[in-house]
C-alpha cells in the first residue's frame, strides 16, 4: 500500500495514480514564467489546508516576497506561521551548508511538505558537476531521511536540452514535472509534461495549463486526461 500526497492541482493528482508518492523528492523545471514557484505555493497551500506542517526554503527572493506571491492567490500564509504550522526563510547557499539549516526546520516543526526554490542555486559556487550531484545528493537524502515529501525548482536555461541548469539535478530526484511557456502575440501558452516519476504510471502526453486566479490549473475534461 502506497501513500499519495496531492499536489493540490486536482487533474494532475489524477496523471499521478492520486499525487506524489510519500517521502520523495520531485522537480519543477521550466524557464522564466512558467509557474515553478506557483507550483511550489499550490503545493504548500494544499498541505496547510489539511492540517500538515510545512517548510518553505528560497534561495532567491526573501520571504516577504514569497508570502506577497501567494497572497495574489489568496493564500494567507502568515497565518499558518502564528500558528506554528509554517516555517518559510530565505538562505543565502554562500553561508552555510543548507542541509543542516534545512533539516533542523524541518525537525522543528515535524514537517509533512516541503519546498526548495530554488536547488539551481546551490550549484553557483560549486566548481564541478561532479560536486553539484554529490552535494545535491545529499540534500535530497536529508529531506527524504526527515520524512517529506517535497517539491525542488530547477531552471532550463534558454536554447538548451538540459532538463535543469547543470544537467544534474534530473538525476538526484525522484520525480521530474516540466512546465512550458510559449508566448505568442497577447496570448500565453503554458503545458506541463510529467518526464519522470518512479513507482508511478503516469501520464505521457503534453498537457496545457493555465494560471487563474485559484493557482494552476490543468486544461482539459476527464477524458483528456487519461493516462496513456
Amino acid at each position: 500500500m502506497t501513500t499519495r500526497v496531492s499536489t493540490g492541482i486536482p487533474k494532475l493528482d489524477s496523471l499521478l495514480e492520486g499525487g506524489l508518492l510519500e517521502s520523495t523528492v520531485t522537480m519543477i523545471t521550466g524557464g522564466t514564467g512558467t509557474g515553478k514557484t506557483i507550483m511550489c505555493l499550490q503545493f504548500i497551500w494544499e498541505g496547510l489546508q489539511k492540517g500538515e506542517p510545512c517548510v518553505y526554503l528560497s534561495l532567491e527572493e526573501d520571504a516577504e516576497e514569497i508570502k506577497a506571491d501567494a497572497r495574489m492567490f489568496g493564500w494567507d500564509l502568515e497565518k499558518y506561521e502564528k500558528k506554528g504550522l509554517f516555517r518559510i526563510m530565505f538562505h543565502d547557499p554562500f553561508e552555510t551548508d543548507v542541509s543542516s539549516v534545512l533539516v533542523n526546520q524541518i525537525e522543528y516543526i515535524k514537517a509533512k511538505r516541503l519546498a526548495v526554490d530554488s536547488i539551481s542555486m546551490l550549484g553557483l559556487y560549486m566548481k564541478d558537476q561532479a560536486t553539484v550531484r554529490k552535494q545535491l545528493g545529499k540534500l535530497m537524502k536529508a529531506v527524504k531521511n526527515a520524512g517529506c515529501t517535497s517539491l525542488v525548482t530547477s531552471e532550463i536555461m534558454e536554447d538548451s536540452k538540459a532538463l535543469s541548469r547543470f544537467g544534474v539535478e534530473e538525476f538526484v530526484v525522484d520525480g521530474v514535472i516540466i512546465l512550458n511557456y510559449l508566448g505568442i502575440g497577447d496570448e500565453a501558452n503554458r503545458s506541463i509534461q510529467i518526464r519522470k516519476m518512479r513507482r508511478t504510471a503516469h501520464g505521457k502526453d503534453i498537457y496545457p495549463f493555465r494560471i487563474n486566479e485559484k493557482g494552476i490549473d490543468i486544461v482539459g475534461g476527464s477524458e483528456s486526461l487519461k493516462i496513456k
